[in-house]
């Protein structure tokens, strides 16, 4: 089908503004005349020009707008923000054929985009490839929808079940590919986290150096102020925040974030995660943070990396979900299992 087609070059095209547009969803666009395509563009820069400015701009002769078929990946924005509505400008310049993946969840758009349209005479088809603009902004849809950052738990952990020694003591579980996909996982979530303990025995950057990309925010849980400044994550060479019991005090990129021990942990975090425009944390570890998750069914996604190697005693990994199994992959000698938690 030639329009599933086009929206696919439109997904292809939004694709690329991964990691560059947050917190905005990546969104592509295809313009097509007489089953041409004569322009495209994606949102490619946080602040830039979105993808419908950047595809019609594309275009060599906008006389024939008004005979074009436009394909956009997310409803065009109704509302003036970093730059003006998309809607207006479709509008403006006599697109009569729209096809949209997927309505705006933000509550500034959800559905006005549309209604102008529709009130200027645009033919709009939405719901074209549906499930896979979900996939590509599930970040997005997970963060407007649930109030929430996009959840994803890691941990490795040996044939045996396990992630680390009975003392504590730091382990190499995975293999060299399995630790650069790690690192190409950094770049893709705004945020990383982990608890006082993994913090205290690794003494981990969570910074990003086997892939390309971003850093992402780290975030440690210390909530007694145990953790010693001489720590990676008191370096101050990325934004971090501590969240603890005691303390709120802001650095340059080291921020002490005071929350109530009476209330419930994650929700505080998450809530500040929230209003900070955070969209997604990838979770760490160690056992204690991801098990305050699991038990609370604050999740999105489940990613273990199983190697070959065994313990025969440690701390064990913690325990699965019953269902959910999403996807197996073999990195290099580890296995990888990802668990989805369907919402």
């Amino acid at each position: 089908m030639a329009d599933e087609l086009y929206m696919r070059r439109a997904l292809e095209l939004a694709a690329l503004g991964a990691n560059t547009t947050r917190p905005n969803p990546m969104v592509g666009c295809v313009v097509t005349h007489k089953g041409k395509i004569i322009g495209e563009g994606w949102h490619q820069q946080y602040g830039g020009p979105h993808a419908e400015v950047n595809a019609i701009n594309s275009v060599a002769d906008k006389s024939l707008l008004p005979q074009c078929k436009v394909y956009v990946t997310l409803e065009p924005c109704s509302h003036y923000g970093k730059t003006p509505p998309c809607a207006d400008f479709l509008i403006a310049h006599g697109v009569r054929s729209l096809f949209i993946c997927n309505t705006d969840p933000n509550p500034l758009v959800a559905g006005r985009g549309i209604r102008k349209l529709l009130d200027a005479g645009c033919e709009v088809h939405v719901g074209l490839l549906e499930e896979e603009g979900l996939e590509l902004n599930k970040r997005f849809f997970t963060f407007h929808r649930h109030k929430r950052p996009y959840i994803v738990l890691k941990w490795a952990e040996t044939h045996d079940g396990y992630i680390a020694r009975a003392n504590g003591e730091p382990t190499a579980i995975s293999g060299l590919l399995a630790k650069k996909l790690v690192h190409k996982w950094r770049t893709q979530e705004q945020a990383i986290m982990v608890g006082t303990r993994t913090a205290l025995a690794d003494n981990p950057q969570l910074n990003v150096r086997e892939w390309s990309g971003n850093a992402p925010i780290r975030i440690v849980m210390d909530k007694d102020l145990r953790l010693p400044p001489t720590l990676h994550v008191f370096d101050k060479t990325q934004p971090t925040l501590i969240y603890n019991y005691e303390r709120q005090e802001s650095n340059l990129n080291l921020e002490y974030v005071k929350i109530t021990p009476a209330a419930n942990l994650l929700e505080q975090i998450l809530s500040d995660l929230t209003r900070r425009n955070v969209q997604s944390v990838l979770v760490e570890g160690g056992t204690i943070l991801l098990k305050y998750f699991l038990e609370a069914e604050i999740y999105d996604e489940i990613r273990i990396l199983r190697s070959p190697q065994q313990l025969q005693a440690g701390v064990k990994a913690p325990s699965l979900p019953l269902n959910g199994l999403f996807q197996t992959a073999t990195i290099g000698a580890d296995e990888l299992f990802i668990y989805r938690k369907f919402q």
